[in-house]
């Protein structure tokens, strides 16, 4: 017993420094050599001030905001700590009903507005925390942005589309919008 207890020992020791120190150091050095903005956290920062992250989501209900998705982490939203999807499913009758709520929230916020409301303006994402909106959610909210700030319709549309970006890599994902991002930029104007 003597005789495998040492090279255990020995191995116990070897492995836990190159799991446990050397290699968490080397990912860590390698992240912030070549990914510094993302590994720490993909901050917004203006004028000394932080704003928020590009990877979470923010409330916006002010009119003269965009909105975002809807969180659905509770009890405070876009909140990390306890990010989760509303585990309700497609044919749940609570899930139909705050799906009417939030469409009748959005046509009070914007009376005259008769477009189709998109579907990601009514429904959260599978964290909760999605930071990004559809072009045509962004779309949709042109108009309550632009009368909310007085601006012309075409300021805040050309916002919008300097705000939004591509697929990665041409073909990943789908266009998309940063609602804080763009709430920053109306505000720069």
């Amino acid at each position: 017993m003597k005789n495998l207890l040492r090279p255990m020992l020995v191995l116990f020791v070897a492995l836990t420094v190159v799991t446990g120190v050397v290699y968490p150091a080397v990912v860590t050095a390698i992240g912030q050599a070549a990914f510094s903005h993302q590994a720490n956290g993909s901050l917004i920062e203006r004028d000394g001030r932080l704003m928020g992250t590009e990877i979470i989501g923010q409330q916006f209900d002010a009119p003269r905001y965009f909105r975002g998705r809807v969180s659905a982490t509770a009890p405070n939203p876009y909140n990390a700590g306890s990010s989760s999807g509303s585990n309700f499913g497609p044919t749940n009758p609570a899930l139909a009903d705050e799906i009417k709520a939030r469409i009748a929230a959005l046509h009070d916020a914007d009376p005259g507005n008769e477009a189709a409301v998109p579907v990601d303006l009514v429904t959260s994402s599978g964290s909760g925390l999605d930071p990004e909106i559809s072009p045509a959610a962004a779309a949709y909210q042109v108009s309550r942005v632009a009368k909310a700030r007085g601006m012309s319709v075409a300021r805040v549309e050309a916002l919008v589309a300097q705000a939004t970006s591509g697929r990665q890599f041409g073909v990943l994902g789908e266009p998309r919008v940063n609602v804080l991002k763009l709430n920053l930029a109306l505000d720069g104007e």
